[in-house]
C-alpha cells in the first residue's frame, strides 16, 4: 500500500515527514500561483499546498502543475509530499489536522470524477440537497464526514456489544431468512418457491420463534445482529428492512433480562464515550407513563408532568367540563412553571396552542395564569375558592405559573396531552441534545383492542407470559419496553414455556384450533419437550443509533436505506422482473390497468 497516512492522521509531531496521501479532492483554490487543495477521506481532511517556489530538488514543478490542473472536485488522487507547519494565522482549530499542511512533491490522478450532483462537505458549511437526491447518489452522500462517521459509530456500537456478549457467555447464532409466514402483526414479504410451485417463504419479521426454539435446544444464552423485514409504510423511524440486536436467555425472569441489557449498554457506553453510565434505569409502569406523560415512550429529559384533576373540578358549574364529564370524560392539564416559560407564552402563543390542541383531536383547551392575587382567566369565576385552592395544591402552582387544562375522552386527553407536552418542550427549548435518559416501561397490558374493528390483539406479541388471569379485565403480561429520550428502543418479555398456556392465549386472540396447528404447531410441539422458563428482548439498532447521534431519521444511520415509499432510488428497486422468471416460478403478473372489470364474474 502506497498510502502512508489517512487524511485525519497528521499532527504537528509529523512535521518534516515524507508522506503519501490518497483521497478525494474536496476543494481547491489558487492564491497568486500557490495552489491549495483540501484532500478528504472518511477519516478527515488534510490541506495540501503546491508552491512552485518551494518545490524541492528532484521534483518536476511543471509536471506537478500539469497534473494538478487535471484535478476535478471529488476526483480520487494520490499525492506525495512533505509535512510542514502552516503559516501562522492560517491554522484551522476546527480541523484535527489544522496545524499542518503537506507540500506536494508528486501528484497523480487515480480516477477523474464527473461534476458531482451536489456539494460534498461538512454539512454545517454547505447546503445539502433534498433527501431524494442524497439517496439517489448515496455512495457520494456517504463521503460526507457526518454520514461516514455515523456508519463508523454504528460499527463501534455493535463491536462493543459483541465484546460484551462474548464475555458474558452468549453464543451468536444465525436463524433462517426464509421462513414460514406467521401472523406477527405486520405484513410479511413473501418469497415464492421454484421447487415447490404455489408455495411461499416469508422473510422474517423477527427471529422470535427460532430463538425460543434455541432455548428449548439448550443454547441458554443467544444473541444475533438480525436483519428483519416488515412490509409496512415507511416512517422516519421505520424501514422495510431493519437491524435488531436480538437476545434470548433461559432460566431467567424479567429482572435478569433487564439487568443484562443495562450491563450491555453500560459496557458500550464506556467503550464509546469513556464515561460510566448510571444504572439501574428507572422503572415506570405503563399506566403511570400514560397518565403522567401521555405516552408509553416518555422523554424524561424535561418535566411537564400531566396532572389529573377530574375529582377536583367535577362539581364546578363550568359547562364545558360538565358536558365532558357527563360522557365519562376526564380533565387533566400541565403547569408550565414561570422559570420554564420565562415570559415567552403570551396570549397570541396561547391561542396558537389552542389551535394545535384542536388539530390533535380535542375540542379546545382552557388556561389560567397564576398571579400574586390567585388564578386568573375568564373561567375562574366558575370555580369556588376551595376548588381553586385544591387545584393550586394539586398542580404545585406558584406565582406567574401558567396552567393548561384539557378535557375530553380519556384516550384523547392522554394522547393529545403527550403531543402538547412535546410541543411545549420544543417551543420552550427544554430538550438538551447531549442528555440521555433511559427508562424501563413495565407492567404492560397483555392485550389491546383495535378501536376500528373492536378485535382483541396482543399488545406486544402472543408469546408473552401472562401475569394475571387471562380473562381479567385488564390482563397483564410479563413484558417491558426500553425507552430513550422519547423513543422506544425495543421490547422484551418473559415467554410462555407451557404449551397449554400458549394455546389459551391463542384462544383469547380468536385463533382457531386449526389455525394454531397450521401456523404454530411446530412451536406448540416443541414447548412440550421440557421448554425452560425463558425470555429476551430485541433492540432496534437503527433507532438506537439515530437517537444517540440526534438524527431525525433512521435513514441517516443506514448505509443504503429505502425512501418514504419503500423504494431504493439507488438501484431502482422494487421493479418488474422478466416474464421468463415469473413463468419459472409459475406466477402470473397482471397489471391493474390491463384488467377489464366486465370480464370478472
Amino acid at each position: 500500500m502506497r498510502r502512508t497516512h489517512t487524511c485525519g492522521d497528521l499532527r504537528s509531531k509529523d512535521i518534516g515527514k515524507k508522506v503519501c496521501m490518497q483521497g478525494w479532492v474536496r476543494f481547491s483554490r489558487d492564491h497568486g500561483g500557490v495552489e491549495f487543495i483540501d484532500l478528504a477521506d472518511s477519516y478527515g481532511i488534510t490541506q495540501l499546498v503546491f508552491d512552485p517556489e518551494d518545490v524541492p530538488n528532484g521534483s518536476d514543478r511543471n509536471e506537478i502543475s500539469e497534473v494538478l490542473r487535471s484535478f476535478t472536485r471529488e476526483s480520487a488522487v494520490s499525492v506525495d509530499g512533505i509535512v510542514r507547519k502552516r503559516v501562522k494565522g492560517t491554522e484551522d482549530p476546527k480541523n484535527k489536522t489544522g496545524d499542518v499542511e503537506v507540500l506536494i512533491t508528486k501528484a497523480e490522478v487515480l480516477n477523474r470524477s464527473k461534476t458531482p450532483p451536489f456539494e460534498i462537505g461538512d454539512q454545517k458549511e454547505s447546503v445539502l440537497p433534498g433527501e431524494e437526491t442524497r439517496l439517489r447518489y448515496r455512495y457520494l452522500d456517504i463521503r460526507r464526514t457526518e454520514m461516514s462517521e455515523a456508519l463508523r459509530f454504528r460499527h463501534r456500537f455493535l463491536s462493543a456489544a459483541r465484546e460484551y456478549f462474548d464475555k458474558s457467555g452468549f453464543v451468536e447464532v444465525e436463524t433462517p431468512m426464509l421462513t414460514k409466514s406467521t401472523p406477527e402483526g405486520a405484513r410479511d414479504f413473501i418469497v415464492p418457491s421454484r421447487v415447490h410451485p404455489g408455495t411461499f417463504y416469508a422473510l422474517p419479521q423477527s427471529p422470535q420463534l427460532f430463538k425460543q426454539l434455541l432455548m428449548i435446544g439448550s443454547m441458554d444464552r443467544y444473541y444475533q445482529v438480525a436483519r428483519c423485514f416488515r412490509d409496512e409504510d415507511s416512517r422516519s423511524d421505520r424501514q422495510p428492512e431493519f437491524t435488531q440486536l436480538d437476545i434470548e436467555m433461559s432460566f431467567v425472569d424479567m429482572k435478569d433480562i433487564q439487568d443484562t441489557i443495562e450491563g450491555l449498554i453500560a459496557h458500550v457506553w464506556k467503550k464509546i464515550y469513556s464515561k460510566k453510565l448510571k444504572t439501574p434505569f428507572p422503572r415506570i409502569s405503563f399506566g403511570e407513563a400514560m397518565s403522567k406523560y401521555g405516552t408509553d415512550k416518555p422523554d424524561l429529559r424535561y418535566g411537564l408532568p400531566m396532572h389529573h384533576i377530574t375529582e377536583i373540578v367535577k362539581d364546578a358549574p363550568y359547562d364545558i367540563f360538565q358536558k365532558v364529564l357527563s360522557k365519562g370524560g376526564v380533565i387533566a392539564g400541565f403547569n408550565v412553571k414561570s422559570e420554564i416559560a420565562k415570559d415567552r407564552i403570551g396570549r397570541n402563543e396561547i391561542d396558537r396552542l389552542i389551535e394545535f390542541v384542536k388539530k390533535n383531536g380535542l375540542g379546545g383547551m382552557t388556561w389560567m395564569r397564576a398571579t400574586k392575587d390567585g388564578l386568573d382567566s375568564n373561567i375562574v369565576k366558575y370555580f369556588t375558592p376551595d376548588v381553586l385552592s385544591k387545584l393550586r395544591k394539586k398542580m404545585d402552582v406558584k406565582e406567574n405559573d401558567l396552567l393548561f387544562l384539557l378535557a375530553g375522552p380519556e384516550k384523547n386527553v392522554l394522547e393529545t396531552g403527550g403531543t402538547l407536552r412535546r410541543k411545549l418542550a420544543d417551543d420552550l427549548e427544554l430538550i438538551d441534545p447531549d442528555v440521555f435518559k433511559f427508562a424501563w416501561i413495565v407492567d404492560c397490558p397483555m392485550f389491546e383492542t383495535d378501536p376500528a374493528s373492536g378485535k382483541k390483539g396482543a399488545f406486544h406479541h402472543p408469546f408473552v407470559f401472562p401475569t394475571t388471569p387471562l380473562d381479567a379485565e385488564n390482563a397483564g403480561g410479563a413484558s417491558f419496553d426500553l425507552v430513550l429520550n422519547g423513543s422506544e428502543l425495543g421490547s422484551g418479555s418473559q415467554r410462555i414455556h407451557d404449551p397449554e398456556i400458549q394455546k389459551e392465549v391463542f384462544r383469547m386472540l380468536g385463533i382457531s384450533e386449526e389455525k394454531m396447528e397450521s401456523d404454530f404447531g411446530f412451536l406448540l410441539e416443541a414447548l412440550g419437550y421440557g421448554a425452560p422458563p425463558h425470555g429476551g428482548i430485541a433492540l432496534g439498532i437503527d433507532r438506537m443509533i439515530s437517537v444517540l447521534l440526534n438524527k431525525e431519521s433512521i435513514r441517516d444511520v443506514i448505509a443504503f436505506p429505502k425512501n418514504k415509499k419503500g423504494q431504493s432510488l439507488l438501484d431502482g428497486s422494487p421493479q418488474k422482473v422478466d416474464d421468463e422468471k415469473l413463468e419459472e416460478l409459475q406466477i402470473l403478473s397482471i397489471a391493474i390497468d390491463d384488467i377489464n372489470i366486465g370480464d370478472i364474474e
